[in-house]
């Protein structure tokens, strides 16, 4: 399975920004994708979830209220939409796949993108 993060960019503080993974050379529509970040100098952190038949979501406390995760499997795209952006905020996006249920452990996902840089200024 191979992940590319696409969308990330430098906006300033309250804009919002989608960022998208495309998945191709598996079978996405099976899979629980999620986005993950490493902010500057700190450890990758879980973000949020969807489930394969988007009925299942989580989101971390930072991202609840702000951001919303959705999926296409007719595109085999996952997004991410991030509203009201802080400093914070600011990281590397990675996206990630499992066969399985819904998990924020980043340990559980077997494959993952490269990763897509969102910068947001005060």
């Amino acid at each position: 399975v191979h992940l590319a993060e696409s969308g990330g960019g430098s906006v300033q503080a309250g804009d919002s920004l989608r960022v998208s993974c495309i998945a191709s050379g598996g079978t996405f529509s099976e899979d629980t994708m999620a986005w993950f970040r490493q902010p500057p100098g700190k450890q990758r952190e879980f973000v949020s979830a969807i489930s394969w038949r988007p009925d299942v979501t989580r989101y971390a406390d930072s991202a609840k209220g702000r951001f919303t995760i959705s999926r296409d499997n007719a595109k085999n795209t996952v997004y991410l939409q991030m509203n009201s952006l802080e400093p914070a905020d600011t990281a590397v996006y990675y996206c990630a796949a499992r066969y399985g249920i819904v998990t924020p452990a980043a340990s559980m996902y077997k494959y993952w993108g490269q990763g897509t840089q969102v910068t947001v200024s005060a």
